[in-house]
């Protein structure tokens, strides 16, 4: 824990105290988005502080020339940039002819911020004494209209409590913006046209290269205590990217004046004429009105709960924790299109780059799947499909594999590689098993198979090919060997034969080959036009087979375990609990030199493997891979905790796995890595509610059926959490003493428990 100022709440994330050196982080925190667009928590007014400004819309990039001291082949020409959108939020204030800049005000009391997690909406409110004398009192309230989705809205409120004020609004929309982390310190947007009207203003431009177009809008109404001044804008200042409108409104000391700004974003993936659409925008926003907008918003959020929400009794901060995280998940995809996806900052900021990691695959599925309609997640699969085509490209034209093998980009917005770690890009293949893995995963929770035959056979003869392509026969071990790859432990580079990375290619090429036989037998027509597709031969699947039959694992016959890759225990061997506090987080004191020689790990890496095939493995070989491993492990990825929390509480390790999940669950609200500034780890966030229902509530998918194995760790009074689990909802909740089973519907479940299968129906309880 690095932080500790956000108050515990059970439904919202709370600040009070203004303090210069929490903004950036609390902009992180206090985010808000719709899954079409987000922004990070700045000010309305000017601020001339240090802050991160950020507004970002699905699916919008920039391809930012990869920046390096010297160039390799198959290098990936571009970083994708999150692009930083045109700013609608702003509204400079100035009050009997001073700014308002809680930077420069003489005092600011009672500021207080509140994301109210159950509702969907952000609050800010504080007095501050301008250095002209004026006290004042104000409040901002904003959310993202999940409902109109191009559309947010501010309500922003002014009162002056020692004099009258006259009060000045300038609101505007700004296209002239620049990334927080450009490389060329260029600005991606180029400004197309502007349009003023009474109350309501214009921006469209469109990206450079990219060639997106972007109508950036607002409309501006001006209340004196709570009604319509029907006051018009006094001058209005235009730029080709910028818009300014000024309002001048006199209010006596205890009145409150207020400006209304609904703003917001039409894009040209989704509308030939933006311009058009964000008129229609504005007038569904304003004929609805602000009371109804809200109104929607809570009841839209509340839908929402009332399938994800996971209660605990008796730990207000665990509690707080996993609700912002699955808040954040929600706030971030909506599942709607499958041209868009998960991006590891969400809305939150821009590091990382690009909109698809393998976190998808691995940890957000899992989420998205339980709680949502088994649409979402065949739209999370088909994103991936459509982007076949460039993952096989990917794998020609950097590495110079062949016959239509596939290697999916460690990080993309449409399908091609643009990450430009080459240590990353072209190493850390395992992203490819990941991808394969979630397919099965998703057959297997839903029970829908068609989406295999459909699509997802394509995607698995591309992923097999690449794993026969890149292994390699050793003479010396009369096994076939990947080697130079990096794991999902980060730490270690350009190593050989990484057990998790040998054993999710076998496993590929197993699943795949399975798949073929599968649907050649059920579907014999899709069987046909697939093969024929990609000139598969029986001869072909032989070939792959003799790579998966005879993989080489790395293993140490002393300690009993699998190795991480085969020079693991050359390492000089210090567990973590020796290493120095003050050399923590290594991935910030350390040179890369040091952290490569290292045996700290990143993540869990063989117990990655153990987490995806845990009935591959008996319990004992789990505890000695895990008591082994997550000695050295630094947890320095967000996507660390949760795996080790799940595994723990497999092995009743309960304080351990209760001290993970709090880590995971609060990673960033208590800021664990010191980056919370530069935006929040959405996708690591659904391991929060995977260290719950897996961990905790020890839920799998076993032949057919669901299996659960319900542990509450003695911090907690009792928890609940409900899935959806083919088309049927079923809560469990858990206490010290008792585990309840509640089908919604008149159709009965079959479930086992602790090993014992049972009949839930609308109630059944556990002792």
């Amino acid at each position: 824990m690095n932080q500790d100022y956000i108050k515990p709440d059970n439904w919202s994330v709370i600040e009070e105290g203004f303090d210069t050196e929490r903004v950036k982080s609390s902009e992180s925190l206090f985010s808000i988005g719709n899954g079409a667009m987000g922004q990070r928590a700045n000010f309305e007014e000017n601020y001339s502080g240090e802050t991160f400004q950020g507004s970002y819309i699905a699916g919008i990039y920039y391809p930012d020339k990869t920046k390096v001291g010297w160039w390799k082949n198959g290098y990936p020409k571009y970083f994708a940039k999150v692009l930083n959108a045109p700013n609608w939020i702003g509204i400079d204030v100035k009050i009997n002819e001073e700014n308002l800049d809680l930077n420069t005000c003489t005092e600011v009391r009672n500021f207080r911020r509140e994301l109210n997690m159950k509702e969907g909406w952000y609050n800010r409110s504080f007095e501050a004494v301008l250095k002209n004398g004026t006290e004042i009192a104000v409040n901002v309230r904003r959310f993202l209209s999940l409902d109109l989705d191009e559309a947010g809205i501010i309500k922003y409120a002014i009162t002056p409590l020692n004099k009258d004020a006259k009060i000045v609004y300038k609101p505007y929309i700004d296209a002239g913006v620049t990334n927080e982390d450009a490389n060329w310190e260029e600005k991606f947007w180029e400004p197309l046209e502007v349009k003023k009207g009474t109350n309501e203003a214009f921006v469209t431009a469109q990206t450079f290269k990219t060639h997106f177009k972007v109508t950036t809008f607002m409309h501006n109404t001006i209340f004196a205590n709570g009604e319509d001044a029907h006051i018009s804008p006094s001058t209005i200042d235009s730029t080709t990217d910028k818009v300014q409108y000024t309002y001048g409104t006199i209010i006596a000391k205890g009145q409150t004046s207020s400006i209304q700004k609904i703003g917001g974003y039409t894009v040209s993936l989704n509308h030939e004429n933006t311009l058009a659409a964000a008129e229609k925008v504005i007038k569904a926003a304003v004929n609805s009105g602000y009371d109804a907008l809200l109104q929607n918003q809570i009841e839209a959020w509340a839908k929402i709960w009332e399938m994800s929400d996971i209660t605990i009794e008796g730990d207000v901060k665990a509690q707080q924790g996993i609700r912002f995280n699955i808040f954040q998940l929600n706030q971030t995809y909506s599942g709607k299109d499958s041209r868009l996806n998960i991006g590891p900052k969400g809305f939150t900021g821009e590091k990382y780059g690009g909109s698809t990691y393998w976190d998808t695959e691995a940890y957000c599925i899992p989420f998205y799947m339980a709680t949502k309609d088994q649409q979402v997640t065949r739209n999370l699969l088909t994103y991936r499909f459509n982007q076949l085509d460039k993952a096989i490209e990917n794998a020609k034209d950097n590495l110079g594999f062949k016959n239509g093998a596939a290697l999916y980009p460690m990080v993309t917005m449409n399908g091609e590689e643009c990450h430009n770690e080459w240590e990353i890009t072209h190493e850390e293949i395992h992203r490819n098993g990941a991808i394969a893995f979630a397919i099965y995963n998703y057959y297997r929770y839903t029970g829908d198979y068609s989406y295999i035959p459909e699509k997802g056979l394509e995607v698995l003869i591309g992923i097999a090919r690449f794993w026969h392509q890149r292994a390699s026969f050793s003479k010396e071990k009369n096994q076939y060997v990947i080697l130079g790859v990096t794991g999902p432990n980060e730490y270690e580079n350009n190593i050989n034969n990484n057990f998790y990375t040998n054993y999710i290619a076998k496993w590929c090429i197993d699943f795949t080959a399975e798949q073929i036989t599968k649907v050649g037998t059920e579907y014999p027509a899709d069987h046909k036009r697939i093969l024929e597709k990609v000139s598969l031969s029986a001869n072909e699947i032989q070939e792959w087979k003799k790579v998966a039959d005879d993989m080489y694992f790395p293993t140490s016959e002393e300690l009993g375990i699998y190795l991480q890759q085969d020079g693991f225990l050359d390492k000089d061997l210090v567990p973590v609990k020796d290493l120095d506090k003050s050399q923590r987080p290594i991935n910030q004191k350390w040179s890369w030199d040091r952290v490569l020689r290292s045996p700290y790990i990143k993540q869990a890496d063989v117990l990655q493997c153990f987490y995806f095939f845990e009935d591959h493995f008996s319990r004992e070989e789990l505890k000695r891979n895990f008591e082994f491993y997550e000695s050295f492990t630094v947890h320095e990825s967000s996507l660390s905790p949760c795996v080790h929390s799940i595994q723990a509480a497999v092995l009743d390790k309960m304080d351990m796995a209760y001290t993970f999940y709090l880590r995971t669950s609060r990673l960033d609200l208590d800021d664990y890595n010191k980056e919370v500034e530069e935006g929040c780890h959405i996708t690591s966030m659904a391991g929060t509610w995977m260290s719950i229902v897996e961990g905790f509530g020890g839920m799998r998918v076993k032949n057919d059926q669901l299996h659960f194995s319900p542990k509450i760790p003695k911090e907690w009074k009792g928890y609940s959490f409900k899935i959806n689990f083919r088309n049927q909802i079923l809560k469990v909740a858990v206490n010290h003493n008792e585990t309840t089973f509640t089908v919604d519907g008149d159709q009965d479940l079959t479930i086992v428990v602790n090993g014992n299968p049972i009949i839930a129906s609308k109630f059944v309880q556990i002792n």
